[in-house]
């Protein structure tokens, strides 16, 4: 089990959702950046609970090399995407995704969530065509909200 597993199995466990988490930059700067949900939404108590649980279990697995600060938030309106799973639960929203690798010569997308397939292919509607995207090429990809 790695330790996002555990950092998962834990905030779990204390009844919140574990949306995913992501590591910017490296040495002194970097920061390690947990995003938790709740059906009732997350307060700053909430993040300060997690963080308390998060950082204890961190200092103890010390998973991550060097200094890093440890940040906790929710996934907001322009809410990160992580798992497949959650690529499912938001068909049909609008989306940005940036791949590892370039497709087509191109590595930055913004469509129209329209499928993922059994094969975990996203299929995203740009603005000119539908493209076939594969779920283990995609670096980053975040919703943008409708605020209309």
């Amino acid at each position: 089990m790695t330790w996002r597993d555990h950092l998962a199995n834990l905030i779990t466990a204390m009844g919140y959702e574990f949306v995913g988490c992501e590591q910017q930059g490296k040495g002194r700067g970097s920061v390690l950046r947990v995003y938790i949900d709740h059906a009732q939404g997350i307060t700053l108590a909430d993040c300060s609970k997690v963080s308390h649980q998060v950082s204890a279990m961190l200092s103890v697995e010390d998973p991550i090399q060097g200094d890093y600060s440890l940040e906790i938030s929710s996934p907001g309106l322009n809410r990160p995407l992580f798992e497949i799973e959650q690529y499912r639960k938001f068909m049909g929203c609008r989306i940005k995704v940036r791949l590892s690798q370039p497709h087509n010569n191109q590595r930055n997308f913004v469509g129209i969530l329209q499928q993922v397939d059994e094969s975990d292919d996203i299929h995203l509607l740009t603005d000119t065509e539908t493209v076939v995207l594969p779920f283990s090429s995609i670096e980053k990809a975040r919703i943008i909200p409708d605020l209309e």
